[in-house]
């Protein structure tokens, strides 16, 4: 990992964690079981750009920032899938394929990961697990992923990325 890639994954990995701790509370939505912290994916998914390894740190930061913050363990398992979409969303975005691409393409792995982390949790409630837990991530995935092109082309990291 070059040195570029680490220092960029570290903001990403800072961000993901201050996200949740300092905007926690205003920007968050909750539906119990569900909460979305608006903004919340946004490291993650820009790390994307910069390698799967990143974006699986960027990740796993995020399942850290949100276990500080609020200790509850459907949270807290739900964020560390963001290990796996994160480093998914990484290799497609390495193998070549448009950002925006990569972005819908992980969004039903994205949803139906923290659909089933919870069963442990919640059990095997059908209505919570995909009409609240999976269709909520897949929203909140969406609104995130718009600011996430935004900032991406806003700051030149799509440009770089795709020129690199």
């Amino acid at each position: 990992m070059k040195t570029r890639e680490l220092t960029i994954g570290a903001v990403f990995a800072a961000l993901s964690m201050l996200i949740p701790l300092a905007f926690g509370g205003f920007l968050t939505v909750t539906i119990p079981p569900f909460t979305a912290t608006i903004m919340s994916h946004v490291p993650l998914f820009l790390s994307m750009l910069i390698s799967p390894q990143v974006a699986a740190m960027v990740g796993a930061a995020s399942a850290l920032g949100f276990f500080i913050k609020l200790g509850n363990p459907a949270v807290t398992l739900r964020a560390l899938m963001h290990i796996v979409v994160g480093y998914i969303g990484g290799l497609l975005v390495k193998k070549g394929l448009r950002y925006e691409l990569v972005l819908l393409i992980v969004l039903p792995i994205h949803a139906l990961l923290e659909a089933f982390i919870v069963i442990p949790i919640i059990g095997l409630n059908l209505y919570k697990m995909f009409y609240v837990i999976a269709l909520g991530t897949a929203i909140h995935h969406l609104v995130d992923s718009v600011i996430s092109v935004f900032f991406a082309r806003a700051t030149g990291l799509y440009k770089i990325k795709k020129s690199a």
